[in-house]
């Protein structure tokens, strides 16, 4: 049974730190009816371009050692141009027998992650601190689990616990392209939570969870954008969720004679979940998630192109995706949005 880390007794942000026109702009959408605002929330600058959630279970059991144990990770991902080098140190979690095992944040963490982000874009909930450069979220057990449950994502007590537990366990650090380390600090930097037996008395017992920092300086920038977050969670592949967040935050310039252009390759190495040793393999898992993604209305349709190289042999792909109608008409809103609060209008965006 999943159990809690010993933390400290919550300690509720002040009140200013859910107000203010930083925090106003990060939960208001482009939207018509409440309806439409319920499927919205926020992609994130640089954060949201991290291999950082790439491990699958089978993996991490085959990498641990006998004593469960895993080694740090390290990724290397291409933003804006520059390489960046991600490194991971994995959490250690309590087991069943009483001993430790080592778990890296997986698909389980990221939908944890994207349903407490949701859930901070809801008044007096979501908070930030711009004095001591902070900001999180207030929640209950219960809100999250009923948040993803309502996106087609059930999870028990244990699940959930276990999964707050790696993301404030897991320690991530990112290293600039000349090699110098930005970012060192566990993916939730700070986790105030209550124990099971007052959670059993109180369902609505609140926890809060400090973001990561890259979440925090996004929110500070305006660098967020608004994205379809319900549609991106009804995906069934941890891939296709992830490019649906890639192409909402990148693909600004969105339009039906105005394809957007990615490569396997590319894919491969930013998303870190293509790990096929046969490249027939790579391709095979990226075209369902494309076809998934026209059944969705993400895409209309795609192009490719072979680069073949020695004895005619697949090197790389490149792919042209075409947008569908309706992922442009969210790109437009979003990039109104994101115009709006540059000069903010409070009268035209939806609280």
């Amino acid at each position: 049974m999943a159990k809690l880390k010993k933390r400290a007794t919550p300690v509720v942000p002040s009140d200013s730190a859910f107000a203010g026109t930083q925090l106003s702009l990060f939960q208001a959408f482009l939207c018509n009816t409440e309806d439409e605002r319920d499927r919205l929330s926020n992609t994130v600058e640089l954060w949201d371009s991290i291999p950082k959630y790439a491990v699958t279970q089978q993996n991490m059991n085959k990498a641990r050692t006998k004593e469960g144990f895993l080694p740090r990770l390290e990724k290397t991902f291409i933003y804006k141009k520059n390489e960046y080098k991600v490194r991971i140190s994995p959490a250690q979690i309590d087991d069943e027998e009483g001993g430790e095992k080592s778990y890296y944040p997986g698909a389980n963490e990221e939908i944890i992650e994207d349903a407490l982000r949701k859930i901070a874009v809801e008044q007096y909930k979501g908070f930030f601190d711009q004095p001591e450069f902070k900001s999180g979220v207030v929640f209950s057990i219960n809100l999250l689990r009923n948040e993803l449950k309502k996106r087609g994502h059930t999870r028990s007590y244990q699940e959930i616990i276990r999964g707050l537990n790696i993301l404030a366990g897991s320690h991530i650090e990112i290293l600039l392209p000349d090699g110098k380390g930005f970012a060192k600090t566990n993916y939730l930097p700070s986790l105030a939570a209550v124990s099971r037996s007052r959670w059993t008395e109180d369902p609505e017992a609140r926890w809060v969870a400090h973001f990561h920092p890259l979440v925090t300086q996004s929110i500070s920038s305006i660098t967020y954008r608004q994205y379809n977050y319900h549609l991106m969670m009804s995906h069934t592949s941890q891939l296709a969720r992830w490019l649906h967040k890639v192409l909402s935050h990148n693909y600004v310039n969105a339009a039906l004679t105005v394809p957007y252009c990615i490569s396997l390759a590319s894919i491969k190495r930013d998303s870190g979940l293509l790990e096929c040793k046969r490249i027939n393999d790579d391709v095979r898992k990226l075209e369902n998630v494309l076809k998934e993604l026209i059944e969705h209305k993400v895409l209309f349709g795609y192009t490719k192109t072979d680069k073949r190289g020695d004895r005619n042999k697949i090197d790389d792909i490149d792919y042209v995706l075409s947008p569908h109608s309706d992922f442009v008409r969210d790109i437009k809103a979003a990039n109104k949005r994101q115009q709006i609060g540059k000069t903010p209008d409070e009268k035209t965006i939806r609280n």
